[in-house]
């Protein structure tokens, strides 16, 4: 057996050695069709939408408090393409290895860093500038 390329590699296979432990072996993608090419298709469609559903929800919590919550709405949902790209391919990239998380991970940290040596008022007040410019819809790139 090969040693796990990506970090889900390694989370599904606990997943796959606890379901073992637990006695189930039967060898079927659970789902509404006989179909394991289907059910797992059916799987994707299901966990993204509500991974993204979960996610909106939390990014207009979090800037609702400060923000309210119909400033928020404008600015989770008149992301720019890039931005969301942008977001996505750290992502992919931050799952794919453990180098690429450590990679990321750090950029992050040096980002607030960055954020913290510039002083609270000036960080904040680049930071309003930046969503209040995101949350106008002509503001798409």
């Amino acid at each position: 057996m090969s040693k796990p390329s990506h970090i889900t590699d390694r989370a599904s296979d606990a997943l796959e050695d606890a379901a073992e432990s637990a006695g189930l072996t039967e060898n079927v993608v659970p789902g509404p069709s006989p179909n394991p090419a289907t059910n797992l298709i059916i799987h994707d469609i299901v966990l993204r939408s509500v991974g993204r559903v979960a996610r909106l929800t939390v990014e207009k919590a979090l800037l609702g408090k400060r923000y309210g919550s119909q400033f928020a709405k404008e600015a989770v949902e008149n992301r720019s393409v890039v931005h969301t790209l942008a977001a996505y391919g750290v992502t992919k990239f931050a799952t794919r290895s453990l180098p690429g998380f450590a990679l990321v991970s750090g950029g992050l940290l040096v980002k607030t860093l960055f954020d913290r040596s510039q002083g609270k008022r000036k960080a904040r007040k680049a930071g309003d500038a930046t969503l209040q410019e995101q949350s106008k819809p002509d503001g798409k790139l």
